[in-house]
C-alpha cells in the first residue's frame, strides 16, 4: 500500500461491539465496509468535502469498487484504530484503509475504496474529478 507517503489521511478508533458478531463471535465480514466508512468520512471531512459539501457542489460520489484483505479476525470490544489514506483524486476518489489493533499496533486488516465523480444535474459520470475536489485538497 502506498498509504505512508499520502498526506490526506485520517483516523478513527472503533470498539467491536456485541452486535457486530457473528456466530463464530468475530466481527462479521460485512461490517468492516461500515468501519472503512467511519475513516473516510473523518477523512473527508477534514478536507471540507462530505456528503452535504459533495451534494451542494452537485457531485455524488457513489463506490464502484471495494477490496479487503482479513489478515486478523476483529474481536468483542477490541479496540481498532481504522485509518483512510487518499492516494488518488484525479479522476476518481480511491482511498486505501488499514485497521489496526490499538494496543498492540499489528495489522487486521487492509484494502480500498474507489469512487467516481457524477454530475447529479447530467446523471452522468465524470471522466475525471470536479474542480471542487482539487480546491479542496488545496491544489488550486
Amino acid at each position: 500500500m502506498r498509504n505512508s507517503k499520502s498526506q490526506w489521511r485520517k483516523s478513527v478508533q472503533w470498539q467491536v461491539p456485541f452486535h457486530d458478531l457473528d456466530p463464530m463471535e468475530v466481527c462479521w465480514h460485512g461490517h468492516y465496509a461500515r468501519y472503512f466508512e467511519l475513516a473516510r468520512t473523518a477523512l473527508m471531512q477534514s478536507i471540507g468535502y462530505d456528503h452535504p459539501q459533495m451534494r451542494e457542489s452537485g457531485y455524488a460520489w457513489p463506490v464502484i469498487e471495494l477490496f479487503i484483505r482479513y489478515a486478523q479476525p476483529l474481536r468483542y470490544q477490541q479496540r481498532i484504530e481504522i485509518e483512510a489514506f487518499l492516494v488518488e483524486w484525479e479522476n476518481r476518489l480511491k482511498i486505501e484503509y488499514l485497521i489496526r489493533d490499538v494496543e498492540s499496533g499489528r495489522r487486521l486488516t487492509r484494502g480500498h475504496t474507489v469512487q467516481v465523480a457524477v454530475d447529479m444535474r447530467q446523471r452522468e459520470m465524470c471522466l475525471q474529478s470536479p474542480a471542487i475536489l482539487t480546491e479542496k485538497l488545496g491544489m488550486k
